[in-house]
């Protein structure tokens, strides 16, 4: 029957080809337009790309060079007044109700698109057909729909439709950037929504992009999945793509016992990781440890004091500082051990572009920690000196 389609499918039949339409449509964004094109952390293969801008075209209307421009500009300004959709700005509700909107209002933006929209498909394809009818993608979509699925063609089309404004632009852009978990305290709010990035391709893995955001690779802990990786690995293994960067490693050398430029530019590359080891093997069981000891008094005041403490400070508002500062009222422990974090995270921001002076303050800073008498710092200095740039042995 005609209001069946061609295919004359069945509603899980349906269902199935729903998702795997709109799940070509979540590669698209995250391979080719979000690591290829607005980071350049790979390569694709000529036909892949031409596929995905056809795909896009059909799907979302998208428009290379606008939308990495819009993207690129958020990381530049992120959670500032000129970040085109910050939940941290304009509010979450917003950015989840309207952040496609937010996104096309940018789009518009010359000064955008000339400063961060450069090397972006610009071929005769490009400006006479996707960027000159950009509704005709879609409405040719709307057409297969209903030929292919019949009267349920439209619902088809309607999801397809909505899928990367409902997931990506509000909710990615807006929970993305307020509620999850932080495996690191980059310098903006950015959250890892889910460990396992299926449904978004990855993208959910949020807080780990913005602070490696030239990695190919969103997933960094073991049990994380990322789903748009899987495909690069795919792509790569079949000749379509090249990775270019991925985060850094941390490499330890079990042995090592000296700083040197080596270990100074290890730490460099790794800061993030490092800060990561310091909430957990320092701050985490020193809180625990005055925890069991503070009077019942006071106890509530240490309550969240792990997070606050390990929180990157331009993310804490007035609330936050008085609360801190409560808790180092009550523990001299703590406060040493905030400030020396304070002080560790000053290091590269001041001395990373001469490396003998931050070799110099990464030697002064460690032996401060080692001589501070909290086991756990110490321990921690110590396992500073084991970094390298690349494994190798003791020596």
């Amino acid at each position: 029957m005609w209001h069946n389609g061609f295919l004359d499918l069945s509603i899980w039949q349906l269902v199935a080809v729903t998702l795997v339409m709109t799940h070509i449509t979540i590669v698209s964004v995250t391979v080719y337009l979000h690591r290829y094109s607005a980071h350049r952390s790979l390569e694709l293969h000529p036909a892949l790309k031409h596929f995905f801008r056809f795909w896009l075209w059909l799907t979302t209307a998208q428009n290379t060079r606008e939308w990495t421009a819009v993207h690129r500009k958020h990381h530049a300004k992120c959670e500032t007044v000129d970040d085109p959709h910050s939940p941290v700005v304009k509010g979450l509700s917003t950015v989840l109700r309207k952040g496609a909107e937010l996104y096309r209002e940018e789009a518009k933006n010359e000064d955008t698109l000339r400063i961060y929209g450069k090397n972006c498909p610009d071929d005769w394809v490009e400006r006479n057909v996707y960027s000159r009818f950009p509704i005709a993608g879609v409405t040719l979509m709307a057409v297969i729909d209903l030929l292919l699925f019949g009267a349920l063609g439209i619902t088809v089309w309607a999801i397809q439709m909505m899928w990367i404004p409902v997931w990506a632009a509000g909710v990615i852009n807006g929970l993305g950037h307020a509620v999850g978990y932080r495996n690191f305290e980059c310098r903006d709010a950015a959250t890892n929504l889910l460990p396992w990035g299926i449904l978004i391709g990855g993208e959910e893995l949020h807080n780990n992009h913005h602070t490696y955001p030239n990695s190919a690779k969103l997933s960094v802990r073991k049990w994380e999945f990322d789903m748009g990786w899987f495909w690069i690995k795919l792509f790569s293994f079949l000749g379509l793509a090249k990775v270019q960067r991925v985060a850094p490693i941390a490499h330890r050398v079990e042995g090592k016992r000296s700083l040197d430029m080596d270990t100074a530019m290890a730490i460099l590359n790794n800061r993030f990781q490092i800060m990561a080891q310091y909430r957990k093997l320092v701050i985490a069981p020193l809180v625990k440890q005055e925890l069991a000891k503070a009077d019942e008094s006071v106890r509530h005041q240490f309550r969240r004091a792990k997070r606050l403490l390990s929180r990157e400070p331009s993310l804490l508002h007035d609330g936050h500082h008085a609360r801190i500062q409560n808790i180092l009222e009550q523990s001299q422990a703590l406060k040493v051990i905030y400030e020396k974090r304070l002080a560790l995270q000053q290091i590269w921001v001041k001395t990373s572009a001469n490396g003998h002076d931050m070799l110099e303050a990464i030697k002064h800073w460690v032996s401060d920690a080692e001589a501070s008498g909290i086991h756990s710092l110490k321990e921690f200095a110590e396992q500073l000196k084991t970094y390298s740039l690349r494994p190798t042995a003791a020596v």
